[in-house]
């Protein structure tokens, strides 16, 4: 019978947040593999358990997990912690877990602090269904087609963001959603936390007098307009205007796209327009 692997999630900013159990479970441990051993060592320094580490992030998470995998086969016990949070989402893990069930190691998964769950329950926002992105992509081409394949979900999105992204991010969900509501989370669970709530464009203007420190939590609303039939006869020459416009950053596909958006004219009949007036030129 090989021993289980546990996965333990951990505080996000409040250490007195870890649970009995969890702390239970550590301290019957041989190791702890931790994401980061410096975060992981003040947890249990906190607590006064003394544990040997083993390095598991993202960068050697294939070799450490070998390394775990043996010593569970090993009869050793062994549990995972990231840095803040629950492993996987958002944070390494994966491929760990997969090795462990590869293996036919069971995979015990222990809840606690979850910044995806605060952001949610915090919103104010109808969250019955919600989507879950993470972290968007560092290139903002990468990030803005992201936000424009998102654009049409009807769910509330939820996203991570760092500090020096923050704002750009921002920018580009203003772009591509337009003025939604939104609601970002900072320093949740500190002394000191926050939820910003409000008009995308307004919150811009908030976050530009805020020292921007750690990660953010960030849900925006889905896409609640739906589309209707118009007559657009008499709106041609600003429609055909506005298609131009946006093509200056985006293909034509997704400029027809933001501008049957724009005037809740359906997307084939915008098609149809750009169409025949390329056609007529």
């Amino acid at each position: 019978m090989l021993n289980k692997l546990y996965l333990i999630s951990t505080p996000i900013g409040n250490l007195r947040e870890v649970s009995f159990r969890a702390l239970e479970i550590i301290k019957s441990m041989d190791y702890i593999a931790c994401e980061d051993t410096r975060i992981g060592g003040k947890l249990l320094f906190s607590y006064k358990i003394k544990k040997k580490f083993i390095s598991c992030h993202k960068y050697n998470e294939i070799k450490a997990s070998e390394k775990i995998i043996t010593l569970l086969k090993n009869n050793k016990k062994v549990a995972y912690i990231c840095d803040a949070g629950t492993p996987c989402i958002s944070d390494p893990g994966q491929i760990l877990v997969k090795k462990c069930i590869k293996n036919n190691i069971d995979v015990v998964p222990i809840s606690g602090s979850s910044a995806l769950l605060n952001i949610v329950v915090a919103s104010g926002f109808d969250v019955k269904h919600f989507y879950f992105h993470g972290f968007l992509s560092r290139t903002v081409n990468k990030r803005l087609q992201e936000l424009r394949e998102l654009s049409d979900k009807k769910e509330a999105l939820i996203f991570y963001e760092s500090p020096h992204r923050l704002k750009n991010t921002l920018k580009n969900m203003l772009e591509i959603f337009g003025n939604r509501n939104i609601c970002i989370g900072r320093e949740m669970t500190k002394l000191h936390e926050e939820f910003i709530r409000g008009a995308l464009s307004d919150v811009l203007d908030k976050i530009n007098s805020k020292i921007l420190r750690g990660e953010f939590s960030i849900i925006i609303e889905g896409q609640k307009n739906k589309l209707i039939v118009s007559n657009v006869t008499d709106n041609i020459d600003q429609i055909i205007d506005k298609i131009k416009f946006f093509k200056n950053s985006l293909t034509t596909k997704d400029a027809i796209k933001k501008t049957s958006l724009l005037y809740k004219i359906p997307k084939n009949k915008i098609y149809s327009l750009y169409h025949n007036h390329i056609k007529n030129k």
